[in-house]
């Protein structure tokens, strides 16, 4: 039977009885068809972003390589006391706040969280020093120690330059007064930060800057990343503001894919230890470990009784999510062990 009454907005409506078999029948299977056009329309923006998502180049770890034994004189320095921890993980949600909470019960040790991230800074130095052609022009123009400043104004002095540990130096100098000494000034021994956008190129290049650095490299399975992500109600999320968003499965999964593939190419001896979150939340991880190899007292249980942050709110992705990030995320997946 039909009846009229007053929606929720107050408008005039017709309705049917809501104790009726054949109403709760109605309803239901509305609210099917209004779930599977939402998913419908879901669908199809997500394939449409895939094909018009554009593949990000960023400077590779061999390049960087290649670049720096001229800016390099003095930086393997063993008397080097600045020890920071670097915490690096695959992209969102990946349990990098959990695993930072869970290191700052040390009270000696700050953790700054993606200080800038958006900026994308240290992606940007690592660029900057890959378009130098290996500084191939800076042994030439150098200044020398014994160059006599009687004789400047007779020189040719127009590209002179000053040493290249000295350049180093000051983009130390950068993140010491930035990161390092707000963390002193506060009564914290040691600092570092955590990151969801760096990769081994990034890493290396911190770890050339703080050859005593410790890395810290997070994952979980990109699926699942992925679910927590887009159920959080995520919006503004960027690799670089303003023109690398991460907006559609497929920007994760090739963001996510990236910087998986990247830790791959890291040299032999490079200062790094590898947590898969899964292993981190289901009592596998030896945090006893941890604490030795950093040089940390710290209380775990203290952060993992906490829940803080958006949790997913589906128990699987639907098929054309899983589809475009097992293509996009395969290579990586493989690498770290996840399986598709």
């Amino acid at each position: 039977m039909q009846t009229s009454g007053v929606r929720s907005d107050g408008s005039q409506g017709i309705g049917l009885e809501g104790s009726t078999p054949t109403a709760r029948w109605i309803r239901s299977g509305a609210r099917q068809f209004y779930q599977a056009a939402r998913r419908g329309k879901t669908c199809l923006r997500d394939f449409w972003e895939w094909g018009r998502c554009k593949r990000v180049t960023l400077p590779s770890l061999e390049q960087l390589v290649e670049c720096l034994p001229p800016l390099s004189r003095a930086a393997d320095k063993p008397n080097d006391a600045e020890a920071p921890i670097f915490l690096l993980s695959t992209g969102w949600r990946t349990g990098s706040t959990l695993l930072q909470r869970a290191l700052v019960t040390d009270p000696h040790l700050l953790l700054w969280g993606e200080p800038l991230g958006d900026m994308a800074l240290v992606s940007r130095v690592a660029e900057m020093l890959c378009s130098t052609a290996k500084f191939a022009w800076l042994e030439k123009f150098r200044i020398r120690d014994d160059f006599p400043p009687a004789s400047m104004a007779t020189s040719w002095i127009a590209t002179l330059y000053p040493p290249g540990d000295d350049f180093r130096s000051a983009l130390r100098s950068l993140f010491d007064r930035w990161l390092a000494e707000p963390a002193r000034q506060r009564g914290f021994a040691r600092w570092g930060f955590k990151e969801v956008r760096l990769g081994a190129t990034e890493a290396s290049l911190l770890s050339w800057l703080y050859p005593q650095a410790k890395f810290l490299i997070l994952s979980r399975h990109p699926y699942d990343c992925y679910r927590s992500l887009s159920d959080s109600g995520w919006k503004h999320v960027f690799y670089r503001f303003p023109d690398i968003p991460i907006n559609s499965a497929a920007a994760f999964a090739r963001h996510w894919n990236r910087l998986a593939e990247s830790w791959s190419q890291l040299p032999a001896g490079f200062p790094f230890l590898h947590i898969k979150y899964e292993d981190l939340v289901g009592g596998r991880f030896d945090f006893g470990q941890l604490q030795s190899w950093l040089d940390v007292d710290i209380r775990p249980d203290v952060a993992l009784s906490a829940s803080i942050g958006h949790t997913a709110v589906r128990g699987r992705l639907d098929w054309h999510e899983r589809l475009i990030i097992g293509r996009e995320a395969a290579r990586g997946m493989q690498i770290l062990g996840y399986s598709r």
